[in-house]
């Protein structure tokens, strides 16, 4: 598993199959996900690297920049401290060259290793992975047993869409010393896929279909939200990792606020604790909470507005819950406009947007009953296919194989 939580929740009820049957589960994750999976009911094992998720998607920015492809009108953060910077030019040549090194390079390699000898003393029978964590794949080859991919969401494993292309790629080369061949997203045999047919992730291997079976982290239901809501409830997430990766100026929340301010609806603003602090709105019906888990939240809700993360919006079509989304970058705005294809929602996105824009989108969302219609039928795909719990015995034969 990689460094990032909502990387590898999809996996988490899976895995909870998986034990249920009777088979013993090892996560193997870096040192900072041993609390987050033991809370998960899940046994870590905390042998990998910090590969800095953060870093990488800031340098891609930074990339994107220098191509004339950053959409935004401020420069993207510093890659090393996250500070804002004046010109991209301030990210030289040689301190990418020793930033590389060290939170990729070095990590990922480390991670490789680490993988192997985990797999070799553990000696599993099958090895499932997220997209980030492709030392799964490597350790499955080096050890000889099977493996699968599990995916986030509508991104799938064989891209041809440059801009589907989205998951960071491992330095070229970092996994040749162990001789297992090339060790990419488009090599892998197997992907479990969690997305409903029409939302279609690209995938030229053997597809594992299974219900997307939200988790979000464990916490209690808070005693406000057993109480209906009086008035259509519209739900503000905004991912925990945007504002690291894109700046201040990217945090859309003052924005959609003032775009719901003129919408007779109930407002709960769902996100970091550290975001969530730095919320100033004072309107009657705008509740801002943090870290509240989205699968308790959204079944209650007329609609969604977010930044159009895998995680926040399979929740969403798990619920069957209208969505609009502001996609900032990374796979969002494919996520985006592969979801609004299906009817389910509309895309804003969010370099440029502006409150007019937003509002209408969430009137639309919250009052045409097409929404809600393709929403519900996005819900009904996903509840036709089979439940992580019968995944298990296909999962059992891949071992066998």
């Amino acid at each position: 598993m990689s460094a990032w939580p909502t990387h590898w929740y999809p996996m988490v009820a899976v895995l909870w199959g998986l034990q249920a049957a009777g088979h013993q589960v090892a996560v193997v994750c870096p040192p900072s996900q041993a609390a987050p999976v033991t809370r998960a009911g899940l046994t870590p094992a905390p042998v990998l690297a910090e590969l800095d998720i953060a870093f990488l998607a800031r340098l891609r920015n930074v990339f994107d920049a220098q191509a004339g492809a950053w959409p935004y009108d401020w420069p993207p953060p510093h890659p090393v401290t996250g500070a804002p910077m004046k010109a991209v030019a301030e990210f030289g040549y040689a301190e990418f060259t020793r930033a590389g090194a060290e939170k990729i390079a070095r990590p990922v390699a480390r991670n490789g290793r680490a993988a192997i000898a985990f797999a070799r003393e553990y000696r599993p029978d099958l090895v499932l992975h997220e997209p980030l964590a492709m030392e799964g794949l490597l350790a499955a080859r080096v050890v000889g047993v099977a493996s699968a991919v599990h995916l986030w969401g509508p991104i799938g494993t064989h891209e041809r869409d440059p801009a589907a292309a989205s998951v960071v790629e491992y330095p070229v080369g970092s996994f040749a010393p162990h001789g297992a061949g090339a060790v990419a997203l488009d090599t892998v045999g197997h992907v479990i896929d969690p997305c409903p047919e029409p939302l279609g992730p690209v995938v030229d291997a053997e597809r594992l279909a299974v219900r997307y079976t939200p988790y979000n982290g464990p916490e209690e239901v808070p005693a406000w939200l057993l109480d209906p809501p009086t008035r259509p409830r519209v739900a503000v997430v905004w991912g925990t990792s945007l504002t690291a990766m894109y700046g201040p100026g990217s945090f859309a929340v003052p924005l959609i606020l003032d775009a719901l301010a003129g919408l007779d609806v109930e407002v709960v603003v769902c996100t970091s604790a550290r975001d969530a602090a730095g919320v100033r709105y004072t309107r009657p019906g705008v509740r801002v909470v943090a870290e509240l888990p989205l699968h308790l939240l959204l079944p209650t809700c007329a609609a969604v507005v977010h930044h159009g993360g895998a995680g926040c919006l399979m929740t969403a079509v798990a619920t069957g819950v209208p969505q609009v989304v502001l996609p900032t970058g990374m796979d969002q705005p494919v996520n985006a406009a592969r979801l609004a294809a299906t009817g389910a929602a509309i895309s804003v996105p969010r370099a440029g947007a502006d409150p007019e824009a937003v509002r209408a989108a969430v009137a639309a969302v919250v009052g045409e009953p097409s929404y809600r219609a393709a929403a519900a039928a996005l819900r009904r795909s996903n509840d036709d296919r089979g439940t992580p719990a019968e995944l298990v015995g296909g999962l059992e034969k891949l071992a066998a194989r």
